[in-house]
């Protein structure tokens, strides 16, 4: 067909153009090598059908990660030793064992001789008072209020423990492995690497809020399997989504056609070639996301009360409240992994050193209700029962002071809770010690939680393997059970 006489064709750009404009926008951060696996699969590793490899009583998870290391025994884990044996040394408690160095061999330190990640002997009294709440009696500390309210839906893991003592270990929980180790696919990754699209208009993993360090979530699954960020701005939603030139809808779909025209020509001359269908795939996929994120971020269709419960009105709920409705509009569509990370700062913001009881009161206010939000909008709609709610952190913080008033991170032992899809709730699983240094009963390596999360949506981690990449027996974890339904 001979364009030069269209009144549009001086707003058609060449394919290479085209094709470079759209790399550079959302495309080449997230999608444009999608579904690159099927060049890498073998008879041995075939890739996974998309479908669960058992009945699954999950669809979706939302992942909330608190960046910095909430304190375990101001949260959800209290320790009334601390305030009893406050400003007396470790070696003067009953528990003077806790720090023998044979008991502290698991942690593989980074920066030898840091500033952080030290044992701390000056006992430290609780910050914060705890309540019983909801029927089963659940002990969660007053900085958390709207979220007790939640207790007899939630399922507290007290016996968590890692073995990175500096912020790595945030890519240590997500991926399982130590900053000393080569990165690996993330629990995101895996998930959308195992199951299916259950909406195409949408990616299967998003991201919103402040990453680690480590952007990248695929790693040798390819970068399909990376998260897609999200932000929460309905002038701005998707980064880089837009056009790079200024084309009206009619004029961009014009260009996806042609594109679509000229890929068709290649693939009859190169049937095999699985790179050709996968960046077809990328670019439909974010040709329609250009329609599909800005209708979720738009709340106007939310109803007051929604409003409210996720504390919309309040500038400081806010931010995290518009990212956790967001995450119930995303599932409620189909997106099989929402993750949300809180705390800005290159470490992180429940990061305290110092002035501990500043810190996470304030952030506790930040997330508290909109989480509660969250917890009963998911229930009351149905959605709950199939989606997985997690709320982690990378580890604990020491029962020892530092600077007098904080205290410094502590992998041995931490807590971290989980709801919905497949989870029982009301449950307290593991303990920590009276000072709560080391998880005690039930100990689980933060691999656990993938494990768990893995089997309630019906997923087989071991048949999950990719050629030439060996995974330890670490990496699988072993499924919680005991807080499972």
């Amino acid at each position: 067909m001979d364009n030069r006489n269209d009144t549009h064709h001086r707003w058609l750009p060449t394919r290479r153009a085209f094709c470079g404009g759209l790399s550079a926008g959302l495309s080449g951060i997230a999608l444009s090598s999608a579904l690159l696996d099927h060049a890498n699969a073998d008879d041995t590793h075939p890739l996974p059908s998309g479908d669960p490899h058992f009945p699954p009583k999950a669809k979706s998870v939302i992942w909330m990660f608190m960046r910095g290391g909430v304190s375990h025994m101001e949260s959800f884990d209290p320790k009334p030793m601390l305030t009893k044996y406050a400003g007396k040394t470790i070696g003067e408690t009953p528990w003077n064992d806790v720090q023998n160095p044979d008991r502290l061999k698991k942690v593989r330190v980074v920066v030898v001789n840091d500033a952080n990640g030290q044992q701390r002997n000056e006992i430290f009294p609780l910050q914060v008072a705890f309540k019983k709440r909801g029927q089963c009696g659940m002990d969660v500390s007053d900085w958390f209020p709207h979220l007790g309210d939640c207790a007899d839906d939630i399922a507290v893991v007290r016996s968590m423990w890692t073995t990175d003592d500096n912020h790595g270990a945030q890519v240590q929980f997500h991926s399982g492995r130590h900053m000393l180790d080569a990165r690996v696919p993330t629990i995101g990754a895996w998930i959308n690497f195992g199951l299916r699209s259950l909406n195409d208009g949408l990616p299967q993993f998003i991201n919103m809020g402040p990453r680690y360090f480590d952007v990248r979530d695929g790693h040798y699954l390819g970068p399909a399997h990376d998260a897609v960020p999200l932000t929460v701005d309905p002038n701005n939603p998707l980064p880089f989504a837009k056009p790079e030139l200024d084309l009206t809808s009619a004029e961009q779909l014009a260009e996806f056609k042609l594109i679509s025209q000229l890929n068709d020509i290649n693939r009859k001359a190169y049937p095999r070639d699985d790179r050709m269908i996968a960046r077809t795939k990328s670019y439909q996929l974010a040709y329609k996301m250009q329609k599909t994120i800005p209708e979720v971020v738009r709340f106007s269709d939310e109803s007051p009360k929604t409003h409210e419960m996720y504390g919309l009105d309040d500038k400081t709920t806010q931010p995290f409240g518009q990212q956790l409705l967001a995450a119930r509009r995303l599932v409620e569509r189909g997106v099989r992994f929402v993750q949300i990370m809180h705390g800005e700062g290159a470490a992180g913001a429940w990061d305290a050193h110092s002035g501990l009881k500043a810190n996470h009161s304030k952030l506790a206010g930040q997330v508290d209700k909109p989480i509660s939000g969250l917890l009963k909008d998911l229930k009351q709609r149905g959605l709950l029962q199939e989606t997985i709610v997690v709320f982690a952190t990378e580890f604990g913080r020491t029962p020892g002071s530092q600077q007098a008033d904080g205290r410094d991170h502590h992998p041995f032992g931490f807590s971290i809770w989980m709801a919905g899809g497949g989870i029982r709730g009301g449950v307290v699983h593991g303990a920590t010690d009276e000072l709560g240094f080391h998880a005690v009963e039930n100990p689980h390596y933060v691999t656990d939680v993938h494990a768990t999360i893995m089997q309630l949506l019906g997923l087989d981690a071991r048949r999950l393997e990719r050629p030439g990449h060996k995974r330890l027996e670490i990496d699988y974890g072993k499924p919680i059970h005991e807080i499972m339904a």
